[in-house]
């Protein structure tokens, strides 16, 4: 296929201007279409990777990358074990929570949530919390107080606000001269967050650790520790060492196993969106099967000269296989360099279209994202682009293999 004469003649049938222009409208059809379809796969998978980033950085702004627990119960040495995970040195941060699952009751609203509680003073080591405060501040979780800070969605739906008050219910029991009776306490809202995922907004509450350590009855101990680690996505691995560290005597539970369904899913989407835009290359890859099977029918005097003037079989087909490898070649180069540049630039085009059109893409007032993110992959892009160029060049070899097989005598007979 490198040998200089077929890929000479096989360059020059790409540029000459060919007698049949419906072959020329075939072949630009083809080049047009790889180029749109891997311009199109690269926005799209770049959108939805930039999507799965910002949902990432949601989760993991509230999620700490590995928590510790006792499968036994609380954890009353908690302060020792806190000191001693600490100074593993891929630890970056470590703070004790109490966790439960609850109801909240407000006049006859009445919602489920997970209580955490916290210390105010150490969650900034391993959550944002205080970043995605839109009123009140963290520090208002003070001993005794029993305030409570409440995701946004939830606060909506119990119709309370700051300063208003809320009853926690849990599932541990007391003994009263009336019978046994579920836990609960008054708590005076402080603050609300919002961090634009559901799984916190709606269902997630945090108040003062040793107010929740009293509501739950732990005494001195806590649920457990939680870690922020140096690499977050090394955590499976990191996670292991600190258990082992440990003695194996807790629990250790990163990040990827908590949210393993979610992300699961979400590449499992990235996956088949992949694999469904891609057909639109395969089309048009396939179009170059049946734009060289004309140039093969066209060029039969051609190829009978050629075979008498002695090319052998093998550089006839690297000659048509140069004419399909040239079109989806440039097809290919075109849409990277125009998917890429498209993917880096879709904000401000998706902005020109609303504005245009008048209409509006993702509505802040529905959507917690109102712009498209994009992140460029560079691994994305170059399996996008040999995919393709590999198909293109698939799609030559028969074509290619029917102008091998011409007999110079019956393609001259009637010359």
């Amino acid at each position: 296929m490198f040998h200089p004469l077929p890929l000479y003649i096989g360059l020059r049938y790409t540029r000459a201007k060919r007698r049949n222009h419906f072959i020329s409208f075939i072949s630009g059809t083809s080049m047009v279409g790889i180029t749109l379809g891997i311009v199109a796969l690269i926005v799209v998978l770049s959108v939805m990777n930039g999507f799965h980033k910002e949902i990432q950085q949601r989760i993991l702004s509230m999620a700490s990358h590995a928590t510790l627990t006792d499968p036994f119960g609380g954890m009353a040495n908690w302060v020792e074990v806190l000191e001693q995970v600490r100074r593993h040195p891929d630890v970056v941060g470590a703070a004790p929570f109490v966790e439960v699952q609850g109801m909240l009751v407000n006049s006859a609203y009445v919602s489920g949530a997970l209580i955490r509680g916290i210390l105010p003073s150490e969650e900034d080591q391993v959550a944002d919390l205080r970043r995605q405060m839109v009123s009140g501040s963290v520090d208002d979780l003070v001993d005794g107080e029993f305030r409570i800070i409440l995701g946004r969605d939830l606060a909506a739906y119990l119709g309370v606000g700051p300063g208003d008050k809320v009853t926690v219910v849990t599932p541990q029991v007391s003994s009263t001269p009336v019978g046994i009776m579920p836990r609960l306490k008054r708590f005076t809202v402080s603050g609300i967050f919002a961090v634009g995922m559901a799984d916190y907004d709606r269902n997630a509450a945090f108040i003062h650790l040793r107010d929740g350590a009293k509501l739950l009855n732990l005494g001195d101990a806590v649920s457990g520790i939680r870690l922020k680690l140096t690499d977050m996505w090394e955590a499976p691995r990191l996670a292991r060492e600190i258990a082992y560290d440990l003695g194996g005597t807790y629990r250790l539970i990163d990040w990827t196993q908590v949210h393993s369904n979610f992300f699961s899913a979400l590449a499992m989407e990235k996956r088949m969106m992949g694999i469904i835009l891609f057909l639109i290359v395969a089309v048009a890859a396939f179009n170059i099967v049946s734009t060289l099977v004309m140039v093969v029918t066209d060029k039969q005097s051609d190829i009978a000269v050629l075979r008498t003037l002695g090319l052998s079989p093998l550089r006839v087909m690297a000659t048509f296989m140069v004419q399909g490898t040239a079109i989806g070649l440039i097809g290919t180069l075109i849409g990277m360099i125009a998917g890429v540049l498209l993917a880096w630039n879709v904000e401000p085009v998706v902005g020109v279209i609303e504005q245009v059109f008048g209409i509006h893409f993702l509505d802040p007032s529905i959507y917690y994202i109102s712009e498209l993110p994009s992140d460029v992959h560079l691994a994305d892009v170059l399996s996008i682009g040999g995919g393709a160029f590999l198909m293109s060049v698939l799609a030559t070899l028969y074509p290619a293999w029917r102008a091998a097989q011409t007999q110079p005598a019956e393609a001259l007979r009637y010359e």
